[in-house]
């Protein structure tokens, strides 16, 4: 009387849909190069999959153009690190947060080029830059001063004084700052 349907069909179309990104809170490399957060994960990788790829506006054994911040990378990683990773976290974090914890990562494990690398992956991410040359961890592991340094210049470039830090920078912008509190209306008095 009905026609009778395909048993298979229901598990063909549950098999072909891929599984949603995981939800970890941190920067992914690969594929779209998105950054995931725990509950907006779809929403940032549909945004961040409709930017443009950009360039880096220098390449990463571009280190000689900046002698100074060359010189400081190779002598003390940490202080550029937490330059950069201030001016990625929009103000979240200072510079001197950034480079103590870049230099007891160092110290305890060796392995702060892990540390790093999320770094460059939410700098991607922010800019629409390309994973070039290789995968965000293999540049940090392979070339850890070189990918600083590029990191460096490449925020230098988009106008940011690295001296300053976030506050300073976006107030010389004439900018208010994202991380400024919401205002606090008064609540309920005896």
């Amino acid at each position: 009387m009905y026609p009778k349907a395909d048993e298979g069909a229901p598990l063909r179309a549950q098999a072909a849909a891929p599984p949603p990104p995981p939800a970890t809170g941190f920067p992914m490399s690969g594929g779209g190069g998105g950054y995931y957060q725990a509950g907006g994960a779809t929403a940032a990788l549909a945004v961040q999959a409709q930017a443009p790829v950009a360039a880096w506006s220098t390449g990463l054994c571009d280190c000689f153009d900046d002698c100074s911040n060359c010189c400081v990378t190779c002598l003390c990683p940490c202080i550029t690190f937490g330059q950069i990773a201030e001016i990625i976290d929009r103000g979240s974090t200072s510079c001197g947060t950034s480079g103590a914890l870049y230099t007891l990562i160092m110290l305890l494990t060796g392995c702060q080029c892990v540390f790093s690398c999320f770094y460059r992956a939410k700098m991607r991410a922010q800019y629409g830059l390309q994973e070039s040359p290789c995968a965000d961890c293999c540049v940090h592991w392979c070339c850890e001063y070189c990918a600083l340094c590029q990191e460096y210049r490449e925020l230098k470039k988009r106008g940011f004084d690295m001296k300053l830090g976030w506050h300073a920078n976006m107030e010389r912008q004439g900018r208010t700052a994202a991380t400024i509190p919401p205002q606090m209306h008064p609540g309920m008095t005896r």
